[in-house]
């Protein structure tokens, strides 16, 4: 066992619901056990490709909530070292199966995002893809913290969530003052930008309306 797995017979592997699983009344890991969870759609975000494609990941990567791994395997496959961490471990044998099946050497472990610092390590560039907008006001700072935890002074943070701006939005909007109150400077972090964009799903044809923050650990 990893030092960052945290094992355990309880579905929630010992650590308390999120918001999220409490609304639904399940574990993460039951979104990936009847077939492609929504978010799955089986190829990275066209936004991580995007920022991949302009050079803006460096150094070591962590994607923090990597779910099936796509982002993660394809910033592998570009020769980056990443780590894909996960609370759901089916959703990391899937990511495992697919990296087997390309060829792609990558890294995949069970981590709890409340408690990042747990994995022992520090990481130059940090991508959260659909992770920031399923936790609650009251769950952020705790999130934002362990983000911290893992992120190397000047190291960049990159955020795609669900926006509240447009029609169709994603089922756990984010207004826009809500990733600054996030982020604010006295949690160690600067927002450098905040851009529109889209998140794929298996449920939006053109994908449902996004922001795509770039934010700086200070």
């Amino acid at each position: 066992m990893s030092s960052f797995e945290d094992r355990s017979s309880d579905p929630y592997g010992g650590r308390a619901p999120t918001s999220h699983e409490r609304m639904t009344g399940l574990p993460w890991d039951a979104s990936y056990q009847q077939g492609p969870a929504p978010w799955d759609v089986g190829r990275p975000q066209p936004a991580v490709v995007r920022l991949a494609d302009e050079g803006r990941f460096s150094g070591s990567v962590l994607d923090a909530g990597c779910g099936t791994g796509d982002n993660t395997l394809h910033l592998a496959s570009l020769g980056l070292p990443v780590l894909g961490v996960d609370v759901a471990e089916t959703a990391l044998a899937i990511a495992r199966e697919r990296a087997g099946d390309r060829g792609v050497e990558v890294e995949f472990g069970v981590a709890d995002a409340f408690r990042l610092e747990r994995l022992g390590r520090t990481f130059d560039t940090v991508l959260d893809s659909g992770l920031f907008h399923t936790f609650d006001p009251e769950e952020r700072p705790q999130y934002v913290a362990s983000l911290a935890s893992v992120t190397k002074p000047g190291g960049t943070l990159f955020v795609l969530c669900f926006s509240d701006q447009g029609p169709d939005t994603g089922p756990h909007p984010v207004g826009q003052d809500e990733l600054g109150a996030a982020f604010h400077p006295g949690s160690g972090w600067r927002v450098a930008a905040v851009e529109a964009d889209r998140v794929q799903t298996r449920y939006h044809s053109d994908g449902a309306p996004a922001w795509l923050a770039t934010i700086e650990r200070t």
